[in-house]
């Protein structure tokens, strides 16, 4: 839904005007993206990020049975709430000193499997791709969609579009073609979770100590035969992704800079191996380096750790412009790691929420999400790490480590290999994601489809890994287990869209302290202490707009792009507000500085 206020008047030279999209909402929580454009030059001027929701998971957990904690932080979220409960199952898992039957493991990694399919596919295809579709286009860059319909489609071999506004129209929403298959896909992926780990999105089968599931070859065998009936659906959409993207580039030069940012990701890695895991915190950067996605921060295209620890040490939550108050003054509840090393005062094992309301002020404080960032020990810098919408950080640390070696899946330092087999229709394929030159929109969205693949290859080594040990004999999926009195524990997962921690300190066998920190409040941040601007205003701030409409009928899909790009939760309400078209005549800004016209 858009709601457009504006003056008729064409802006003169150098005015700004206000643009705003509040909400731009999912499943939960509330997005705002307020900017200043400058429609004469044609740029974002400023951003801001904000979100009007408080939740509070963090203060009602203490005090709760541990044990109920992957069932009640599982409702953070009502669409990837399954990732929350395996992230809580590992913090839990390291707290209690248990070490999972790997059976159990193997059924958590198709479960997470089946959970990346089916969201990076329903957003991919059912809402990103709305901002790509024919119709979409049409009506923001006419030029474009022409251009489209006589530009034939490199990979249409494999998908069978000829053009390129083929494909643009095979996304049109509830009647394209590829529109509609990704939600049969949706369904069936949804399904494959469904015999891991019981229901979705809330599982009912993943405890500490293992899992529910009963381990019968007809179980597995029936996630494999789903799999293989969607597998060249992934060949195609891999295929109709890269001929889409890469036209933007040729049709619209410069759009490598819609979205763009810094090279600064953080992944805290995915699919533990059976063989390694023991959820020890003293062992976690070995257990941590054999996951099948690689944990990792990558700082300017540069692989800067792949341990846990230092991941874990180094986080810092920042107030930044927050509505809170500072916890500093509090009792730590952590002084040092299990390793003896010092745990800081603002890392989430000692966070104490104190939520401050107040009138949002763009000058002072203006959102309800707090400031994540990890302290680079080499120069102090408190970086605002981004996820990349999940797959982008996912594929880049895996790819540099160069530590994945599967039949299906491998990672050669500069790219990943993803080997996927003979499906119905097409022969086996081998893709490769490549190291891109840009950490911008049109990359973010290109690596989740990658990661579909990626994750439908894993699945099938999965399964095979499995039904070995069942037919062998092994169907222990449970291990006992006491809640001790004291204890800490963390878990380390990556959730859809990108990373997610639980911290969890355990007193007098209840939950004193449990902060969870998932991806949104890493990309979705407001400016923090620093003045350091979250990704989402760092990626959108000083971009250039290649929309064709002028401020009267504008639409912000190259703003909208940027913003989905990173999946910040399901797009499906956007109200634009556009501020009467008032001249802005006093502005803070990095890139103008203050006191511009």
């Amino acid at each position: 839904m858009a709601i457009e206020q504006q003056e008729k008047a064409a802006p003169t030279k150098g005015r700004l005007v206000d643009m705003s999209w509040d909400p731009i909402t999912r499943i939960i929580g509330n997005l705002g993206i307020y900017t200043k454009i400058d429609f004469e030059n044609q740029r974002v001027v400023e951003c801001h990020s904000t979100s009007s929701l408080f939740r509070g998971y963090s203060v009602f957990m203490k005090g709760k049975d541990p044990r109920d904690a992957g069932f009640i932080t599982s409702r953070i979220c009502g669409i990837c709430g399954d990732n929350h409960t395996t992230c809580s199952v590992y913090a839990q898992n390291m707290a209690y000193g248990i070490k999972t039957p790997k059976l159990a493991e193997w059924i958590i990694n198709l479960g997470e499997a089946a959970e990346y399919m089916f969201d990076h596919t329903l957003f991919q295809d059912n809402l990103v791709f709305v901002d790509f579709c024919e119709a979409m286009v049409k009506g923001t860059n006419p030029s474009v969609l022409r251009r489209a319909t006589t530009t034939e489609a490199p990979n249409a071999a494999i998908h069978g579009k000829r053009t390129i506004a083929d494909i643009m129209q095979a996304f049109n929403p509830f009647e394209g073609d590829a529109y509609k298959e990704a939600l049969t896909v949706s369904r069936v992926t949804r399904e494959m979770f469904c015999l891991m780990e019981g229901r979705h999105v809330h599982p009912s089968t993943i405890y500490p100590g293992g899992v529910g599931t009963m381990p019968s070859p007809s179980v597995f065998t029936g996630y494999l035969s789903r799999l293989m009936n969607i597998i060249d659906f992934v060949k195609k959409a891999v295929a109709l992704n890269d001929d889409v993207f890469d036209f933007f580039y040729q049709a619209l030069p410069g759009y490598e800079e819609v979205g763009r940012r810094r090279v600064l990701l953080g992944c805290w890695g995915a699919f533990q191996d059976p063989e390694v895991v023991d959820y020890r915190y003293q062992t976690m950067n070995e257990w941590g380096r054999a996951m099948y996605v690689t944990p990792g921060i990558v700082v300017d295209g540069e692989l800067i750790t792949t341990n846990l620890v230092d991941i874990n040490l180094g986080i810092r939550i920042l107030l930044g412009s927050s509505y809170y108050e500072d916890w500093v003054n509090e009792e730590p509840f952590v002084t040092h790691d299990p390793l003896g090393n010092p745990v800081d005062m603002r890392h989430p094992w000692n966070q104490t929420t104190l939520p401050a309301p107040q009138k949002r002020d763009f000058d002072g404080n203006y959102s309800w999400v707090m400031s994540p960032r990890w302290l680079d020990p080499r120069t102090g810098d408190h970086l605002a790490l981004d996820t990349g919408g999940g797959p982008f950080a996912r594929l880049y640390t895996t790819a540099l480590a160069g530590l994945v070696d599967t039949p299906y899946v491998k990672s050669t330092g500069s790219s990943v290999q993803i080997n996927l087999p003979k499906g119905p229709e097409l022969p086996e394929v081998t893709l490769e994601w490549r190291i891109p030159q840009w950490s911008n929109a049109l990359e973010r969205n290109r690596a989740r489809v990658y990661f579909v693949a990626y994750a439908a290859a894993m699945a099938v080594w999965f399964v095979e890994r499995a039904l070995e040990r069942v037919r062998g004999g092994d169907t222990k999926v449970f291990q006992d287990f006491d809640v001790p009195d004291q204890a800490i524990g963390v878990g380390f997962h990556e959730a859809v869209r990108g990373v997610l921690s639980h911290h969890l300190v355990i007193e007098k066998g209840k939950i004193a302290n449990y902060h969870p920190y998932p991806p949104t409040p890493w990309n979705g941040s407001p400016r923090d202490r620093y003045g350091t601007p979250g990704p989402y205003e760092d990626a959108v701030q000083d971009m250039p707009i290649f929309e064709e409409n002028g401020p009267e009928n504008f639409k912000g899909v190259d703003i909208m792009r940027a913003v989905r790009s990173f999946d910040p939760c399901l797009p499906c309400g956007v109200h634009m507000y556009v501020g009467k078209g008032r001249t802005v005549r006093k502005l803070h800004s990095p890139m103008f500085g203050g006191g511009h016209d």
